[in-house]
């Protein structure tokens, strides 16, 4: 179960990784424009935001990257939770598909990490 609760850990930490370059780098262009279903101007009006937004989800995966780089089940667990926050809070203010891309996952990571501990 261990193997399994890394894995997760680390599809959670690939995930932030790409919401970091999808949010700081390609807010603007079509992928990033497909996300929000912002148009051009809105994109551009926006992407200060994003690219914060970005930094956070940046932070989420070095933090579990961390985690899973020193085998250390707590660090590991306070960011899972961390990002079951932020996505829980993400569908509830945002959209709801935050809670299906970002809360499942950790969720998941996070019940695999504590059955492995």
């Amino acid at each position: 179960m261990h193997a399994v609760a890394q894995v997760l850990a680390g599809v959670v930490a690939a995930l932030h990784a790409y919401f970091l370059v999808l949010e700081m780098f390609l807010w603007q262009r079509p992928p990033g424009r497909a996300l929000s279903g912002f148009d051009a101007d809105t994109a551009r009006l926006t992407a200060p935001l994003a690219a914060n937004q970005g930094l956070y989800n940046g932070f989420l995966a070095a933090g579990l990257v961390w985690g899973l780089v020193t085998d250390a089940l707590d660090v590991q667990v306070f960011f899972l939770i961390c990002v079951i926050v932020a996505g829980v809070y993400g569908a509830a203010t945002a959209n709801r598909r935050i809670l299906v891309a970002q809360a499942l996952p950790g969720a998941l990571a996070l019940g695999a990490a504590l059955l492995a501990a």
